[in-house]
């Protein structure tokens, strides 16, 4: 007996549609549903994208001095104590209760559920307390989130869209440079001004008391592009042996403090650096291209003696991919590499400072990661 084979015809997918089911097979093979994972993507979307929302949180919280207020009550305080010490309107007590859940989910602060009499206390942690007064992190924060320096960011797309060479997207925005701007707003002017003091004073404490060596044995030392001078009297402070000076421009040398240790140069660190034991640059060659850092190290390596001699240049700025690995760590470059643009600056990692080093005449350099996620550079002629 013939046996009647019937053909049969698969359907036809199309490209999208194998790709789509091979995604499903292999969720299902995992234990994971596709509309789980599209949850999770979307759940992932919009805490990235939220993120700017925890930027302006902290700002309300300078704007406030919400840290200053809890450190009035010894470091915890209860909404109650916090409004008391606060400038806000009485009706808008409960929008507060909403900030501080943000500020605490945040790890800015914590709260305990019943801190007495029914109220929730909030307390500072070591984030917060960098918050507290004029100094610490709480000026250079306050620059940092002020819009004059935000509103660039959200056009960067078009800046992209434009061919190099082309201004920074902060002249894009305001139409002038940060630099040029603050000499003709005094109120942007303190606000740079305040925030690089405030840095400089923080991260030269920890300098000095994490890696001292670097600054022992030598007689004398220039601040590169030191504005007021807060990182040499800092040096100046704890090595009374080490004649400091700084080396800036004359509008900037025209305003800086009396009564220092610190001798203040007007100069141009493009055209001449004064002779000295070692050059310092403390956050400046980052504002920089290559053509231009290797011009500024020529003129350091000129100005220092022999490595023999004693003669260095030491270099505080970010080195990416130096010190802990952990993903923090990396997103903290990667964000600051991307903020310095503000500016057409730029992070280097090691083999981009290498290379400007070389390009420079240097014989070879140190790198001290002990700075969180900035490091020390040694840079022997």
């Amino acid at each position: 007996m013939q046996r009647l084979v019937l053909p049969v015809h698969l359907p036809k997918h199309t490209k999208a549609e194998l790709h789509n089911q091979a995604a499903a097979l292999t969720m299902a093979l995992t234990g994971q549903s596709t509309d789980k994972a599209l949850l999770d993507a979307e759940h992932e979307l919009w805490r990235t994208s939220f993120s700017y929302i925890k930027s302006m949180a902290i700002k309300s919280a300078l704007d406030l001095r919400l840290a200053d207020a809890i450190h009035h009550h010894g470091g915890a305080a209860t909404l109650s104590q916090i409004v008391a010490r606060v400038t806000q309107h009485p009706s808008k007590i409960q929008c507060l209760r909403r900030l501080m859940r943000v500020l605490t989910l945040s790890s800015v602060f914590t709260i305990q559920p019943d801190g007495g009499a029914g109220e929730p206390l909030y307390t500072l942690t070591p984030l917060s307390r960098l918050l507290v007064g004029l100094h610490n992190s709480a000026s250079i924060m306050a620059f940092v989130l002020n819009p004059v320096l935000v509103t660039p960011f959200l056009r960067i797309g078009a800046w992209f869209q434009h061919a190099l060479p082309d201004p920074s997207f902060f002249e894009h925005t305001h139409g002038k440079a940060l630099w040029e701007m603050a000499r003709h707003d005094a109120t942007l002017d303190v606000l740079v001004n305040s925030a690089m003091v405030s840095d400089s004073r923080f991260i030269m404490d920890i300098a000095v008391r994490e890696a001292g060596d670097v600054f022992r044995g030598l007689s004398s030392l220039v601040d590169i592009g030191g504005g007021l001078g807060a990182a040499a009297q800092v040096i100046s402070e704890a090595f009374p042996h080490v004649e400091c000076s700084v080396l800036d421009l004359e509008h900037v040398v025209s305003n800086t403090p009396t009564g220092t240790n610190v001798k203040y140069v007007a100069g141009d660190m493009f055209q001449s650096v004064p002779p000295t034991n070692a050059a310092f640059l403390k956050s400046v060659l980052h504002d920089w291209d290559d053509e231009k850092c290797v011009k500024i190290l020529k003129i350091c390596r000129k100005a220092i003696p022999p490595r023999e001699a004693g003669g260095k240049v030491i270099i505080i700025d970010i080195v990416v991919g130096a010190g802990p690995l952990d993903k923090k760590h990396k997103e903290v470059h990667a964000l600051l590499d991307l903020y310095i643009m503000f500016i057409n600056g730029i992070e280097r990692d090691e083999k981009e400072w290498s290379k400007i080093f070389l390009e420079a005449g240097y014989s070879d350099y140190n790198i001290i990661p002990v700075l969180g996620f900035r490091s020390i550079i040694e840079v022997y002629p």
